[in-house]
């Protein structure tokens, strides 16, 4: 009992801090290009990753044994795109609607194993994935009448990281989730690395402050999320990571002055409602196939 407590305690602190994350991303992307800000990021994530893996069973010579290289450095690259398309996001189209456009990620993971991992989709998955999209349909729906190309940048942003997520779940088959958590850090810091410089700028000295919390938030999320899935299972804990939507709009929407119509608002419930059921029901094949295989 204690331990569920505690997981479901790491788990919000997790959601929490990665609204917060969201918030000072926005901040700092207003006045500094994407692509720099996000290096300065990924720099105190290698750094995290490279002492969580120097840390667990077998230290860092065993985390970087990867039988599956290539799509290692793949996930790392698409997660590294993701995470700037995803602040560049929160000025262009607004952190509380760029939030409630990515809640449609688990809609895409199931629609893309279906290709990529073989997996098989039953028609009460496949309902559920029809109706959330007609709830990101209500989110994009214009409200001068014609389409708004800037919703293109979220909705790029939740597609790269259902790909991200997809292929996360295809290395697992072979490496372990430390080997993939230190390539995700190592991959994204070198790629943003090597573009990152070019947009280098002077940072005020207030921003630095930002700078610095920003990569604590990167650092103490993910250390409360690997905690958090420690202690409970994933079906318990990724209905739960909606909840960032509710942080990151009331974020929006007392500080950064957004506004949310009711389309977006009544989409966003059925996006949430149906990847909800969409998890509990994938999860819920898992165990029942488990059971057959033991029997």
């Amino acid at each position: 009992m204690k331990s569920n407590t505690a997981g479901y305690v790491f788990t919000l602190l997790a959601i929490s801090i990665f609204a917060i994350q969201d918030g000072i991303s926005k901040h700092l992307v207003s006045a500094y290009p994407p692509l720099f800000v996000a290096m300065i990021r990924y720099w105190a994530f290698m750094l995290f990753a490279v002492a969580m893996a120097s840390r667990s069973p077998g230290g860092l010579r065993v985390a970087v044994h990867t039988k599956r290289p290539r799509l290692q450095i793949a996930r790392g690259l698409l997660l590294s795109l993701q995470i700037v398309v995803a602040i560049s996001s929160f000025v262009i189209v607004g952190l509380a609607r760029s939030q409630a456009i990515f809640s449609s990620g688990p809609l895409m993971v199931a629609l893309l194993s279906v290709p990529i991992l073989g997996e098989k989709v039953g028609w009460r998955r496949w309902l559920a994935i029809c109706i959330g999209f007609v709830g990101v349909l209500l989110i994009l729906k214009p409200e001068s009448g014609f389409f708004d190309i800037r919703f293109l940048v979220p909705l790029s942003g939740a597609l790269l990281f259902s790909f991200y997520v997809v292929l996360t779940r295809y290395v697992s088959r072979d490496d372990t989730a430390m080997t993939s958590f230190f390539y995700t850090g190592i991959v994204g810091a070198a790629a943003m690395t090597c573009i990152g410089p070019f947009f280098w700028t002077p940072l005020a000295p207030h921003d630095w402050v930002f700078m610095g919390v920003l990569c604590l938030t990167g650092m103490s999320s993910h250390y409360f999320l690997i905690r958090a899935y420690n202690l409970l299972d994933a079906v318990v804990i990724q209905p739960l990571t909606y909840l960032q939507l509710v942080f990151s709009a009331i974020i929006g929407l007392s500080i950064f002055g957004e506004t949310l119509n009711f389309n977006t608002v009544v989409g966003a419930i059925i996006v949430v409602a149906a990847g909800i059921f969409t998890i509990w029901r994938e999860n819920a094949l898992a165990r029942a196939g488990a059971k057959a295989s033991k029997a």
